[in-house]
């Protein structure tokens, strides 16, 4: 075939740099879109805050006059024209001005108070600096910090470091005492029996139960940690030390017949435990803590629901107009060029912002319209609601309602819900309606809360139980909802009462 040149005309959907922009702060969450506003303000020199009491001027900085006003002086410009300065004032003039000694009416803490507020006052017996200044500490370096106030020799030091590296968050030692064993160098002579006693020595930190090989041993170091006075203290270290299996599979009439126990003894001992933490290296919380910042504020007001934007959270901008007013239209220096680049930016910029929270209300709003039951009366009057419901109503695509909804959250008086909470499937129920996947979750937490401790509630019975009262669910439906609520099965869930 030989090249030609060929004409045709067709259709496609071109994403202009506008809509990249909108579509890309719409999926942004509340801090994220803090941090992407704070760059913008730091780039741009067009976009500003718009702080409390300043008359906001929404016009088009790039509408005709606009670009050829005249920039009026700012407060400090006309304040130099009018006040005197150092080369303007004659000797004496100068120091007839400023006395010698001025008047003291401020105090310290008037004028620092803001790094003055985070500081302990006389009172305060419970301040710590450790807990406002430090970040998160972990388990290994607790122990390494416990370690070097530890009298110990070079050699033991260094099996006590190691040991502590073999050590996981939960406080449990993965490696056997022959593997931290062999991983010694053979110059260094370090026998088993020496490791055990450091092991022994670390065993001794804190938190109580720290060093354990295995759930029993873990129990128990805890146990020896409790004072000798304490109640049912030696028959708990006989239930724990010997029968432990017992315990776990539930099997209490065969545990008091081995341990020659009561019903209300062994209930005593049983409690001792549930005391205890089989995981102690959780106790020290190695992570950052995480805020949420709600998006949505929902509201009760004269028996209506009201839905606002969170106004903390959305800064309010717009464009300087002293610096717009430096825009020349028939100027086409660099520098000029420049500016307007800048300027268009900013429009585009507090456009999107204006397009991304006009959607959040809508789609909040349609939420709110939906799911009044839950504002009012729980998680069991949640209705089933889809993104096609909502996109329906708003007229949205539900690609832009998944973004909407996506770390994004809502404030209600019930607490603080991604918007993604009030969304799930339907299950039908005998009487032809539908009901809530949320609403069956809250229904079967409700039947297991007020279950009996000896005898409870199996999948089958649950499944019964829901049946009962029209909603149709299987027992294996009811199974997955259970662990998705971090409820145990009935043969872990029974107690001895």
């Amino acid at each position: 075939m030989k090249p030609s040149l060929v004409l045709k005309m067709g259709q496609q959907l071109t994403m202009t740099p506008q809509l990249q922009q909108a579509i890309r702060l719409l999926q942004l969450s509340t801090l994220d879109l803090q941090q992407e506003i704070q760059e913008a303000l730091e780039s741009n020199p067009m976009l500003e805050r718009q702080e409390d009491g300043d008359d906001f001027d929404n016009s088009d900085p790039m509408a005709d006059g606009a670009e050829s006003a005249t920039p009026t002086p700012s407060k400090e410009e006309s304040y130099q024209e009018t006040t005197p300065t150092v080369d303007n004032l004659e000797e004496g003039e100068w120091g007839e001005r400023i006395p010698n000694e001025l008047p003291v009416d401020t105090a310290w803490e008037d004028i620092y108070q803001t790094s003055a507020s985070s500081l302990p006052s006389n009172d305060d017996d419970e301040w710590d600096f450790t807990t406002r200044t430090s970040s998160g500490e972990s388990l290994h370096s607790h122990l390494l910090w416990q370690l070097n106030l530890a009298p110990m020799s070079d050699k033991d030091r260094l099996i006590a470091a190691t040991l502590i590296d073999c050590i996981n968050n939960d406080g449990y030692l993965e490696e056997t005492l022959e593997e931290v064993t062999e991983s010694f160098d053979p110059e260094l002579d370090v026998e088993l029996d020496e490791v055990e006693v450091v092991l022994h020595r670390i065993q001794q930190f804190e938190p109580a139960g720290i060093g354990a090989r295995d759930l029993r041993e873990c129990l128990l170091l805890q146990l020896r940690q409790l004072p000798a006075g304490t109640p049912w203290l030696s028959e708990t270290q006989r239930v724990v030390g010997d029968y432990l299996e017992l315990l776990g599979s539930r099997d209490y009439a065969q545990l008091m017949r081995r341990t020659k126990l009561k019903e209300d003894e062994l209930r005593q001992v049983i409690d001792l435990i549930q005391r205890l933490n089989p995981r102690p290296g959780s106790q020290i919380e190695s992570s950052e803590p995480e805020y949420v910042v709600p998006d949505v504020i929902v509201r009760k007001h004269n028996e209506r629901w009201l839905v606002e934007l969170n106004q903390e959270a959305m800064p309010r901008l717009r464009v300087n107009p002293q610096y717009a007013g430096f825009v020349k239209r028939a100027d086409s220096s660099a520098d000029n060029t420049f500016m307007r680049n800048q300027l268009q930016e900013a429009r585009w910029f507090i456009k999107s912002l204006q397009s991304r929270n006009e959607t959040l209300m809508k789609v909040a709003t349609q939420i709110v319209e939906h799911q009044r039951g839950f504002l009012d009366y729980g998680d069991e009057a949640m209705k089933p609601l889809v993104l096609h419901d909502i996109a329906e109503a708003v007229g949205m695509h539900e690609s832009t309602i998944s973004r909407v909804t996506t770390q994004k959250f809502m404030h209600t008086p019930r607490g603080i819900y991604e918007l993604k909470y009030f969304f799930s499937s339907h299950v039908s129920t005998s009487e032809g309606g539908e009901c809530s996947s949320t609403a069956i979750r809250a229904i079967i937490k409700k039947l297991v809360a007020a279950e009996n401790a000896k005898k409870p509630l199996s999948d089958s019975k649950i499944a019964g139980l829901l049946e009962a009262q029209g909603i149709q669910v299987a027992r294996r439906t009811v199974a997955k909802y259970r662990e998705s609520l971090g409820i145990a099965p009935s043969s872990e869930r029974k107690r001895l009462m």
